[in-house]
C-alpha cells in the first residue's frame, strides 16, 4: 500500500498541535447538541459512560462511543451527515475561526512553513464538520471515529485516541508518516532528515489528558501551552500544570490577533525563525572547516613526493596550500585538483 509521506522542507515547519474540546471550544463537543438530543443530561451521560469503562475493565473512549451508538437507536440517526452537523455547530472560543490562516501567514513572513493538527479524544467526523475543517485549515485531524455500514450509520469505533497513544501522532507530525496505520513511524531517521524537530512543536491543550503530549514535547525541546477558559478565568489546571513542569507557558484562550496566545505563539514562531538561522550558520561554518581539513590532508599526503604546477598560474601545491589559508574561496578549487583518493586531476 501506498502512504503519503511528506519530507523534509528546505524551509523550517513549525507544527501547531491542538486539543480540541475546551481547548479550541469552551466544552466537549458531544455535549453541544448530541447527548441532549438522545434525552439525556450532559452529566449524567457522562456519569454513565465512566460507570460502563469501570465495570466493563474498558477504555473511556470506546465507552462513550459504544453509548453513543446505543442511545441513538430511536433517537436519530447516527451517521457522517449528522454528525458533521453537529460539528458546525459547536461553539468556539473568541478568534479561532481567523486563527489558523492568520499564523500560517504570519510564518510565511518569517520564512517558516506553519502546519496545523488536530489530536483530540472527540470525534473525527463531529470536527470534520466545523468550518476550519472544511475550509482545509487542518493539515490533519487525529481523533476518535466510528465505522459506518453500507446504510452510513455508525456501527463500530475505528479509531480510539485517549490521552496516551495520543503520543504516537506527535512522531508521525515529527518524521512525516501520517497516515495512520503508516510503519513507517517506527523506523530510525537521521537527525538532520527529521522533517518537523520536537524543537518546532507547538503543543496547546487545557487539562490531564493532554500531559503525556505536553511531557514528550517538552522533554524534546518544544513548546507545551496551556489554555483557560477565557471568562471563567479558572487557572487551577494551568497552575498545576506548570508547577508540576506539563507546560512551559499558559494563556486565556482567546485566539484573536493581539491578544496574549497570538502574542505568544507568534515569539515562539520568531524564535524558532531566528534558532533556524544560527543553526545554519553553524552547519555551513562547519562545512567550511571539514572542506579545509580535507584540503589540507591532501597537501599533507602528497607534498613530500609530489610538487605539481598549476596549468593556470604556475603555483606549486604548497603556494596553493599556503593561498587557502589566506583566502577560504581556493579550497574548491584545490579539491577540484586533487580528488579524494588524492590523484591529481
Amino acid at each position: 500500500m501506498g502512504y503519503i509521506r511528506k519530507q523534509k522542507e528546505k524551509l523550517p515547519v513549525v507544527a501547531l498541535c491542538y486539543d480540541f474540546d475546551k481547548t479550541l471550544t469552551p466544552d466537549d463537543m458531544q455535549a453541544q447538541g448530541y447527548i441532549q438530543d438522545v434525552g439525556w443530561d450532559v452529566e449524567s451521560f457522562w456519569a454513565r459512560a465512566k460507570e460502563l469503562a469501570e465495570k466493563n475493565n474498558m477504555d473511556q473512549n470506546l465507552a462513550y462511543m459504544y453509548l453513543m451508538v446505543k442511545e441513538a437507536e430511536g433517537n436519530l440517526i447516527l451517521n457522517k451527515k449528522n454528525l458533521q452537523e453537529y460539528g458546525a455547530k459547536v461553539k468556539l472560543y473568541p478568534g479561532v475561526r481567523e486563527w489558523f490562516a492568520r499564523i500560517k501567514e504570519y510564518g510565511k513572513q518569517r520564512d517558516v512553513i506553519v502546519e496545523h493538527y488536530i489530536i483530540s479524544s472527540g470525534l473525527y467526523e463531529m470536527i470534520e464538520g466545523t468550518e476550519m475543517a472544511r475550509r482545509g485549515d487542518f493539515e490533519r485531524i487525529y481523533a476518535s471515529s466510528f465505522l459506518f455500514n453500507e446504510r452510513n450509520v455508525a456501527v463500530w469505533p475505528a479509531q480510539a485516541i485517549n490521552y496516551t497513544n495520543k503520543t504516537q501522532f506527535l512522531f508521525r507530525i515529527s518524521k512525516g508518516t501520517l497516515d495512520v496505520n503508516d510503519p513507517a513511524v517506527n523506523d530510525y531517521v537521521k537527525p538532520e532528515n527529521i522533517r518537523v524537530p520536537f524543537s518546532n512543536i507547538i503543543y496547546i491543550g487545557d487539562s490531564d489528558t493532554d500531559i503525556p503530549c505536553m511531557r514528550l514535547v517538552n522533554a524534546n525541546g518544544g513548546h507545551s501551552i496551556g489554555v483557560y477558559d477565557h471568562e471563567k478565568k479558572d487557572k487551577t489546571k494551568v497552575y498545576k500544570m506548570i508547577k508540576e513542569n506539563r507546560i512551559k507557558y499558559f494563556a486565556p484562550a482567546d485566539y484573536r490577533e493581539g491578544q496574549e496566545l497570538d502574542t505568544l505563539v507568534k515569539s515562539i514562531i520568531d524564535k524558532i525563525a531566528a534558532d533556524t538561522v544560527l543553526i545554519n550558520k553553524t552547519n555551513t561554518d562547519r562545512h567550511e572547516q571539514q572542506k579545509a581539513d580535507k584540503a589540507a590532508e591532501i597537501a599533507k599526503t602528497f607534498m613530500k613526493s609530489i610538487e605539481l604546477e598549476s596549468a593556470s598560474n604556475g603555483k606549486t601545491l604548497r603556494e596553493l596550500i599556503d593561498a587557502e589559508h589566506r583566502n577560504n574561496k581556493n579550497i574548491d578549487k584545490i579539491l577540484k585538483l586533487f580528488g579524494e583518493d588524492g590523484k591529481d586531476k
